[in-house]
């Protein structure tokens, strides 16, 4: 491939990406569900009817009112509008998707990469202490870890991620195995290239499909994670707006307010089905593109 071709070629192999995406109705629903949430999270201050809402802060006289006109998902039990709390949960719960993803992904990248081109000894102490956490169903491990700790906004996302740095280390582990026989690797060991120079410069980049498709995934993991957290009274705590929290809390009122906990839990669902979607389209792109 002659230099001057390569931003041509990159930019045809860009444009068959997005239209492999763009061919697929869901994947495109799932970017607006995406985009949308995200934009409502930023400017949540400036969206919402009621941003005093978002503390302890009530209105008496409109507790537990009905969906209208003036609460149009209703008010909780000490008359806090429900829409105000559940755009600003949404904030709340995509700080908490990133924060963990940002720690668990460098983390199960580097155990892959190094377990998998070493082998030997490395591969087989690294896979074994991976195996261990992946053993655990991630709900049960989360909720042991938070048994020991504090249940705050920081302490929950220590939890989980503590238990989900091994689902990249095994991803990886399994693409850096297929990749460290590839002509390239061979190429650049007889040339004497260092091996933070293999993993980081060869073998990366071509994991990079792999690493991003399974983040977009598991950001709406991450929140249902969280929201089961907090659900059982181990995560985010009140008068902190959270998605969990706020199903758990409208649990006790079904089925007479029925809004507390249906607008919360469509919530999570459609944040969760959003990321999914995306993830979908991203895998079918990167197909396309290769």
């Amino acid at each position: 491939m002659s230099e001057p071709d390569s931003p041509v070629i990159a930019s045809r192999t860009r444009s068959k990406a997005w239209t492999a995406y763009a061919a697929d109705p869901l994947s495109v629903i799932g970017l607006f569900i995406v985009v949308a949430i995200v934009l409502l999270a930023i400017f949540a201050p400036f969206v919402t009817p009621y941003p005093d809402h978002v503390g302890p802060t009530g209105d008496f006289a409109a507790m537990t009112a009905a969906p209208s006109g003036d609460y149009w998902f209703g008010t909780d039990m000490i008359g806090r509008d429900l829409f105000t709390r559940i755009i600003f949960g949404y904030r709340l719960s995509l700080i908490m998707a990133v924060v963990v993803l940002a720690i668990a992904t460098p983390i199960g990248v580097v155990v892959g990469l190094v377990a998998g081109y070493r082998g030997g000894w490395t591969d087989y102490i690294l896979m074994r202490i991976t195996d261990v956490f992946l053993a655990v169903p991630p709900l049960v491990l989360a909720m042991a870890i938070m048994g020991f700790l504090q249940p705050t906004l920081l302490n929950g996302m220590l939890a989980i991620t503590a238990m989900w740095w091994p689902w990249y280390a095994r991803l990886i582990y399994n693409v850096t195995r297929a990749e460290a026989q590839e002509g390239y690797v061979l190429a650049a060991e007889t040339v004497g290239a260092s091996t933070a120079h293999i993993l980081f410069r060869e073998i990366l980049p071509n994991c990079w499909p792999s690493i991003l498709t399974k983040m977009t995934l598991d950001v709406g993991f991450v929140i249902l994670m969280a929201s089961s957290l907090s659900f059982l009274g181990l995560g985010v705590q009140p008068p902190t707006p959270d998605l969990g929290s706020m199903v758990a809390d409208g649990a006790k009122y079904m089925p007479d307010a029925w809004w507390l906990t249906v607008f919360p839990a469509i919530a999570i669902l459609l944040v969760v089905l959003g990321f999914n979607l995306v993830g979908d389209g991203l895998r079918e792109a990167f197909e396309a593109e290769s």
